[in-house]
């Protein structure tokens, strides 16, 4: 699929051409010091270049797919946005796991970071992803998204998520235990929903494939966390693995986004992201070939 360069150059809308009565020299709508001539070679230039595989999965995180009416031209790229709401919230939360100056309590302090970073930004990229026609970064944002809301959510006491499992009478029973095995079981699909992501991803770039791989060990560590803690048994040992696995995605998504951004403003600098495009053809490519 031919893709258009318009995340690398500045093509223009508008140009009047040359004024043959009156002899004036045609302008540029926005930058009027442009020639006709150069604002003409400008669109051809802009209309022939093509973005290659690996660097089509930089930008979108996504197997190249027909987008009709050239779409991708008139909205920006809104990837790096929602990388931000995820690497601003998992972050921290990365080292609250692990304890880092004395930090605990699933980083309760951090709920509107949830909310704000992980749910809105998310969510609001991985709509922005759909408008563009990219269904897998669409559904992951989207996902992730739900994930943060649903997480803030809990730890926020206006929701009654704890609250809801305090007895009537305290001295019949606990609270706690059956909290966390319920809470434990999210975790749990949660990772599954990684694994998904993980194999399909295979279809992108190493950096993608390799977050999910990680992901779904953080995610069984939580739950086994929750799960230990429905016994009355504290597992510092297994949350300080989740947040030093959720650490390492942490670093893996920093890069991602910095690649992101670079490409995004034609950056001379071409980090490598681990193309797999090429390894797994897709079933279209297969018949073409058959």
């Amino acid at each position: 699929m031919t893709t258009n360069a318009q995340n690398y150059a500045d093509v223009e809308k508008d140009h009047a051409g040359h004024d043959s009565v009156n002899g004036n020299r045609g302008y540029d709508l926005h930058h009027d010091h442009h020639d006709a001539d150069t604002a003409l070679k400008r669109m051809r230039t802009a209309g022939s270049l093509t973005i290659t595989p690996e660097l089509f999965e930089k930008i979108y995180l996504s197997p190249k797919n027909q987008v009709s009416n050239n779409i991708r031209s008139t909205f920006g790229n809104p990837t790096p946005l929602a990388l931000v709401g995820f690497l601003l919230s998992l972050t921290p939360l990365s080292n609250i796991l692990m304890g880092w100056r004395g930090s605990g309590g699933l980083g309760a302090a951090e709920v509107g970071v949830y909310y704000f970073f992980g749910g809105l930004l998310m969510v609001l990229g991985g709509f922005l992803e759909f408008i563009l026609g990219n269904t897998f970064p669409f559904v992951v944002f989207g996902s992730f998204g739900a994930f943060w809301l649903t997480f803030g959510a809990t730890l926020t006491p206006f929701y009654n998520a704890a609250i809801a499992y305090q007895p009537l009478e305290p001295e019949t029973a606990t609270s706690a235990p059956q909290f966390n095995a319920t809470f434990a079981f999210f975790q749990v699909y949660m990772g599954v929903l990684c694994f998904v992501y993980m194999i399909v991803a295979l279809r992108t770039n190493l950096i993608f494939v390799m977050i999910f791989a990680l992901l779904v060990p953080a995610f069984g560590c939580l739950a086994a966390v929750f799960f230990q803690a429905s016994k009355g048994i504290v597992a510092t040992n297994i949350q300080t693995t989740a947040g030093a696995l959720t650490f390492v995605v942490c670093l893996l998504g920093w890069y991602l986004f910095f690649v992101q951004l670079l490409a995004a403003v034609d950056f001379p600098l071409n980090l490598p992201v681990g193309d797999l495009s090429g390894y797994i053809k897709g079933a279209s490519e297969r018949r073409k070939e058959a």
